[in-house]
């Protein structure tokens, strides 16, 4: 072997017949030859990308990411450090958009504690009441179709749904915003205890009114599950199959899926948390409730679900089918002791599916969601295009507080600690 003098060797055959050949062409396959193999070792030693943070574009806007940044995600990046430190906090992913543009998507901690297994944009979480959303597009979406009407009775749709009083004046509408007369949470606690859904919605009409109906709000998961049944007798199919058909493979949400199946058959998926980081099993519960809380994907599918929600795909979701899932329906009064980020969160009101606030000024959309281990959260801009999707696999609560934190940023607002995290970030013995 010969070596030429930065150190790229040749064999002794190409050595000897690159001497026969004219001297200026000899010369240049060599240098031609140092290019290549130099370009070979430079893309060897190139840095990988990293396998906790990426960045994806925004849909349809490849030009995106040439706008800067105003949200300061170095701090944004040590806020949520610190809030890992914390005894219940075991992984968290996180996405946000600016403008249009997808800025930051990272995960932190692990997908089970004490496995080492992190958590990186394709892990996947389960999204709880955030799933709402879901079913409501799929409902608006068909109603734009003309195989249903937002303005029907429900009475006449063939669901299994039966509700207290007089209960003709409730619409396909009225059950998306929790409008159908029922107490809050209406026989939860039989669904957790293993009831059958169905039966449970089909005995709902015997509870005392709570209202009413059409008149005031009262959270439902098993009634607004009603919406899954709308769906299938409209497609023909299973909510699952519609669900991914309409939305999420249009979407490029690869990750997306309806049922437990497809939470625990994921490449990384989050396992659930109890209390100081105890690991729990995945309970079905929600999952029988599909349209309430079926749902699972990756915060990067999370993130693209926020980005359509803001408009960027209106073959999928149309403007008309995004104001009337969006446009404030319902007050929803606050209940109980509030957080101060809560009432930082003024004229809070239900659409379908979704919920509306408004802070400093601006108009904001998204919905909250828990089940037990875990936890998720997407609130946006709409006008502005821009906002936060955040899932995490414990019971802590104080997670979702990290959304004011970058709406401030966002806003070039006075810092305030939402998080109150601890004054120490002690590593937590828990």
């Amino acid at each position: 072997m010969h070596a030429i003098d930065d150190g790229i060797k040749m064999d002794d055959g190409l050595a000897k017949r690159l001497t026969k050949l004219p001297w200026a062409l000899a010369a240049a396959l060599i240098v031609a030859l140092i290019a290549v193999v130099t370009f070979g070792i430079l893309r060897m030693q190139a840095p990988s990308e990293p396998r906790t943070t990426r960045v994806i574009d925004a849909i349809g806007d490849p030009s995106a990411t040439r706008q800067p940044s105003i949200v300061d995600y170095d701090l944004l990046d040590s806020r949520i450090e610190a809030l890992m430190l914390q005894p219940d906090m075991v992984g968290l992913a996180i996405g946000t958009v600016e403008r249009g543009q997808v800025r930051f998507i990272k995960g932190y901690g692990e997908t089970l504690a004490g496995s080492g297994q992190s958590v990186t944009p394709d892990t996947v979480f389960r999204w709880a009441s955030v799933s709402k959303g879901v079913a409501s597009a799929l409902v608006v979406g068909l109603a734009e179709e003309g195989k249903l009407s937002l303005d029907a009775p429900l009475a006449g749709m063939g669901t299994t749904l039966t509700l207290p009083g007089d209960a003709g004046a409730v619409t396909v509408a009225h059950l998306l915003a929790h409008r159908v007369g029922l107490v809050r949470n209406a026989w939860d606690d039989r669904l957790e205890a293993g009831e059958d859904p169905r039966t449970l919605r089909a005995a709902l009409g015997t509870l005392p009114q709570f209202c009413p109906p059409a008149t005031c709000y009262g959270y439902q998961n098993i009634a607004f599950d009603a919406a899954s049944e709308l769906v299938e007798q409209a497609t023909g199919q299973s909510y699952a199959s519609a669900a991914q058909e309409r939305l999420f493979a249009p979407l490029g949400m690869t990750s997306a899926s309806v049922g437990r199946a497809g939470l625990q058959s994921a490449k990384s998926w989050a396992q659930p948390h109890r209390g100081s980081r105890r690991p729990t099993t995945v309970n079905d519960s929600y999952y029988r409730v599909p349209a309430a809380g079926g749902v699972n994907s990756s915060i990067l599918d999370l993130t693209r679900w926020m980005q359509a929600q803001m408009g960027d795909a209106p073959d999928i979701l149309s403007p008309t089918a995004l104001e009337a899932m969006h446009r404030p329906r319902v007050a929803t009064p606050p209940r109980g002791a509030r957080s101060a980020m809560d009432r930082a969160l003024g004229d809070a009101a239900y659409g379908l599916g979704w919920r509306s606030f408004t802070y400093a000024g601006r108009a904001l959309v998204g919905h909250r969601g828990s089940v037990d281990g875990y936890g998720s959260l997407i609130l946006f801009d709409p006008a502005d295009k821009s906002g936060i999707v955040m899932l995490w696999n414990s019971n802590h609560g104080r997670a979702a507080r990290l959304q004011l934190e970058f709406f401030d940023m966002l806003y070039g607002l006075p810092p305030t600690d939402w998080l109150e995290l601890p004054a120490s970030n002690e590593e937590p013995t828990g």
